[in-house]
């Protein structure tokens, strides 16, 4: 289920958001997936989902200190300002519920054959029969037992992106959008960019005005032509034992079971968002059955924000009425027809592995006797060499002729030179004496001299060779004997999550030891807090026991310390937790895969969310030898993103961001108050949470630096609802889009106009300039014009637009042969209502579909003939007669109006604008309709 919640910026800029919703049936399962019985026992199943908010904020970024402690230079200096009470100004609430689309709309029986008419691939099981189909609007019985035994171990999930179905509404053209393409990530599997899609309408079929029918969505090839093969767009994820890692099979299931699929969808030429969806992924499970299918209606949603006051005048401290209010209105952009499948795929017992086996649930890691390493034997050099993987290398003989070149210019590592080398050396340097001197040289004496200072050369170099065979010699013993007591571990770890292990530690001596423990990572900690390691005690339920004042700290120590008796084993606390990860993103714009099957298949590489990595902890005895070795191997899962947002925001400027948290509460425990606490997944973006007064509502903040247009930075944050951070309640996923800002000030109905400069780059392009509101703005040229390099192109922005207050346009500059965004501008539009000439009130009658016919009479106020146009900001509601009319100086002219029936009772403010043909409005009048 998708739903929409409110935010907006410090300077109330735009933004779009989605979030999954909880499932009936979520209870029975951990809501994070990951294979961590630890942060699965932890996270809060009755977490209610709430609509988030968000707020402007002013900080005062003042140090404060007692006045008491303020020393003699800083009362010279002047008095420490004191920070005066401040309450934030947010936004209004969206109630719970509200901006919730279905994702199980049902459609019309016109729709739905208009589908099945068009030919789309059918989903088909291993034997050939047609899937199994699923009602999205019942619910689906899981039951992980049946998953698990099914025959069929092997998944093939299958996306078809049907149709897209346009909504008609002001501003836009009725064959708006033309192409389309899609952003989404499934699992662990890449980001996905589909290719651009064109909207294929039939004129064959006949329909009702104002039921829009679906258009069916066909690939296009590079020349720009559409595929005329299959219609629609088929990916395909392959998920089996060769895909999933031992253990993993679990986990996938349960993310199916609890997750939704965040969809963007674009227009493909503009490259402007048009809106986000969301479907939910447990009617991809299979329950035995072989094959399954499900088609889905949901609906695109986007924001649009419109403040009552002035946009961006700067608000004073103190006083929250000169921040104007902003007004949420949620704009359904069209529906999206999508039909999910799994098949399931037969497993071939000779290369199938266990990879469906659980790993062991045990947090407890105890070292091996024997784990790999030396296992006896000579510790020759040679030996040495086979068994250290550093220094193993074929022995080269050495050999010179002519000029003696040293051994490390000749490639050959010094430590791989065997003894007894040098003889063949000598021997070779004696024979060509021996051989100048019968061939009676006059220069014997010379060549004598010469060979005397290639003998010590030599001599020289072999000198330096044997340290560093002693040194291979040592390295490769302290290597043998380091692997004998190192103990491997393999942990599977996602975003933010926490990962508790116990390490037994053991001394071998007979005599105590202190032991100091070092991590080379930050990641991999020791837990010295005893209440913090009782915490996580309860959580894994290890049945160890917990001591206090266990470990010794020092501020200059690499780590912490522990004594052991001889002889004595202890459990060492361990906790794994990263906040950090890759957050590369693809380019923006629609991939240019080629048609047929290999556009329907999707990658399996990884997506680069937390880092696979291989972490060691050191236990070093007094004398610093290491008595144990612990090796951890990271490897990274999924993690479920709950709500994902889209910030639009001025470049190279600070985005300051205040997001409400839903109220958080133990049911159980209702006279405790929920300690939140964030992270974010970039460390030079600052994300804090505050205690506010018992009662109040707490904010996520978020200090984001700039960046210049069109650069788009993705991060992830993480809420935790526990003191210790166990595990996220949920994560969201925040986009940032920069652009450049441009303000304009302007009256509604009139048109301004708007320079923009426009520079090129390193090589020549085609560009073409597009708008968010094709009928409010349009750009000169509005055609393809080149680009030169380094070239600057002077762009008008005309601006009419039609409603009063503060409004965002977004305006982007395409090379239209790669699709890509060169500039975006972020237009801030201050709209002033115009000065009213006239003001008129009419009754229409409720039904009987006629509507209802008035006029009005205006005279031309100058003495020579003018042409004028009319205008209206609800074209919907209100027809002209004559859009355009020309009368004599002094003249009158009878306005036809033709005002459109309504079906319920109510009121409406329609302002007809009389423009010149600059669209300069000579006259506004007001006529108020009365619907009874």
């Amino acid at each position: 289920m998708l739903s929409l919640s409110q935010l907006a910026a410090t300077s109330h800029y735009p933004t779009v958001s989605h979030s999954g919703k909880a499932l009936p049936w979520q209870q029975s399962f951990p809501s994070l997936l990951h294979p961590s019985p630890l942060a699965s026992s932890h996270q809060l199943s009755h977490v209610a989902q709430a609509g988030l908010v968000v707020s402007n904020i002013a900080h005062m970024e003042v140090a404060l200190q007692p006045r008491g402690d303020v020393s003699p230079s800083a009362q010279d200096e002047g008095d420490q300002l004191e920070e005066l009470p401040f309450t934030p100004v947010h936004a209004p609430i969206i109630p719970v519920g509200m901006n919730e689309p279905s994702s199980c709309t049902v459609s019309s029986r016109s729709s739905l054959a208009h589908l099945y008419s068009a030919g789309f691939p059918d989903i088909v099981d291993h034997s050939g029969q047609v899937a199994e189909v699923l009602d999205p609007t019942e619910p689906v019985p899981f039951d992980p037992q049946r998953e698990e035994t099914d025959l069929l171990q092997g998944n093939l999930l299958v996306f078809q992106f049907l149709a897209f179905t346009r909504i008609p509404r002001a501003g836009v053209g009725a064959d708006w959008p033309d192409n389309i393409y899609f952003t989404f990530q499934f699992y662990r599997f890449p980001p996905v960019t589909s290719q651009q899609l064109k909207l294929v309408t039939s004129g064959k079929v006949q329909h009702k005005a104002g039921n829009s029918l679906p258009c069916v969505l066909a690939s296009i090839n590079k020349d720009g032509t559409v595929n005329s093969g299959s219609p629609g767009l088929q990916l395909q994820f392959r998920v089996d034992e060769g895909f999933l890692r031992p253990g993993e099979k679990r986990w996938f299931l349960r993310y199916l079971a609890l997750h939704t699929m965040h969809i963007d969808i674009w227009d493909s030429n503009s490259l402007l968002l048009i809106g986000s969806t969301a479907i939910e992924l447990k009617y991809l499970l299979r329950q035995g059955k072989p094959a399954v299918q499900a088609l889905h209606e949901v609906e695109v949603l986007t924001t649009d924000y419109v403040g009552e006051d002035p946009l961006l005048a700067s608000a004073n401290l103190g006083r929250p009425s000169a921040i104007s209010p902003m007004t949420v209105h949620t704009i359904t952009k069209g529906r999206l027809h999508i039909r999910t499948g799994n098949i399931g795929c037969p497993v071939d017992p000779s290369k199938r592995r266990p990879a469906d086996i659980m790993p062991t649930t045990s947090h407890i890691i105890t070292p091996c006797e024997v784990t790999g390493g030396f296992r006896g034997g000579s510790l020759s050099s040679r030996n040495i060499l086979q068994l250290n993987a550093r220094n193993a290398a074929q022995a080269h003989r050495l050999e010179m002729d002519g000029d003696l070149v040293p051994l490390y210019k000749r490639g050959i590592r010094a430590d791989i030179i065997m003894p007894g080398e040098h003889d063949s050396g000598t021997r070779k340097l004696n024979c060509m004496a021996a051989v100048h001197q019968r061939e009676g040289k006059k220069d014997a004496q010379a060549a004598k001299v010469m060979d005397q200072k290639k003998q010590s050369l030599l001599t020289r170099e072999l000198h330096q060779i044997k340290p560093s065979e002693d040194h291979s010699k040592a390295e490769g013993i302290t290597n043998m004997l380091s692997q004998a007591i190192t103990t491997h571990h393999l942990l599977y770890a996602s975003l933010g999550s926490a990962e508790y292990m116990e390490f037994v530690l053991k001394n071998p001596f007979n005599v105590p030891q202190t032991v100091t423990i070092h991590s080379d990572d930050p990641e991999l900690s020791v837990l010295t807090n005893a209440e913090e390691w009782g915490y996580f005690k309860a959580l894994a339920k290890t049945p160890t026991p917990l001591e206090e004042n266990m470990f010794h700290l020092e501020e200059d120590a690499p780590g912490p310390r522990v004594y052991l008796r001889p002889k004595e084993s202890i459990h060492i606390p361990l906790k794994y937790q990263s906040f950090l990860c890759d957050h590369t993103m693809a380019i923006q714009g629609p991939s240019f895969l080629p048609t047929g099957k290999g556009s329907r298949m999707a990658r399996k590489n990884l997506s680069n969310i937390v880092a696979a990595k291989i972490i060691k902890v050191t236990f070093k005895a007094e004398d610093g030898k290491p008595m144990a070795i612990f090796q951890l191997s990271v490897e990274p899962t999924p993690h479920i993103v709950y709500q994902t947002f889209r910030l639009y925001h001025p470049e190279l400027c600070f985005l300051k961001k205040a997001i409400r948290l839903p109220p958080w509460h133990d049911p159980t425990e209702p006279d405790v108050r929920t300690h939140i606490s964030v992270r974010c997944s970039d460390p030079n973006i600052i994300c804090q949470t505050r205690m506010l007064v018992p009662g109040e509502p707490q904010d996520v903040y978020l200090k984001v630096p700039g960046s210049p247009s069109p650069n788009i930075k993705m991060f992830f944050v993480m809420v935790f609802t526990d003191k210790w951070m166990a595990a996220p309640s949920q994560v969201w996923q925040i986009y940032v889009h920069f652009l450049e800002r441009v303000d304009v000030s302007c009256v509604t109905g009139q048109r301004n106009c708007q320079s923009l400069v426009l520079r090129g780059r390193q090589a020549v392009r085609k560009v073409k300039c597009f708008s968010s509101h094709p009928q409010e703005i349009e750009v000169d040229p509005d055609s393809v014009f080149l680009l030169p390099p380094a070239a600057v192109q002077e762009l008008q922005v005309k601006v009419q637009p039609w409603q009063a207050g503060s409004r965002f346009f977004y305006v982007n500059a395409v090379d239209v042969e790669q699709r890509r965004i060169i500039t975006a501008w972020l237009l801030c539009l201050n709209v002033h209502r115009p000065v009213l000439s006239k003001a008129f009130e009419v009754c229409v009658p409720v039904g009987g579909g006629r509507g209802s016919s008035r006029k009005i009479t205006y005279t031309n106020p100058y003495t020579r003939s003018r042409t004028f146009l009319l205008r209206s900001d609800h074209p919907d509601l209100l027809q002209f007669k004559e859009d355009k009319f020309q009368i004599s100086g002094g003249e009158s002219y009878t306005i036809g109006l033709r005002f459109a029936p309504s079906q319920s009772p109510g009121s409406v403010e329609i302002l007809v604008y009389v423009n010149n043909l600059e669209e300069k409005t000579e006259e506004t009048f007001c006529v108020k309709v009365n619907y009874s």
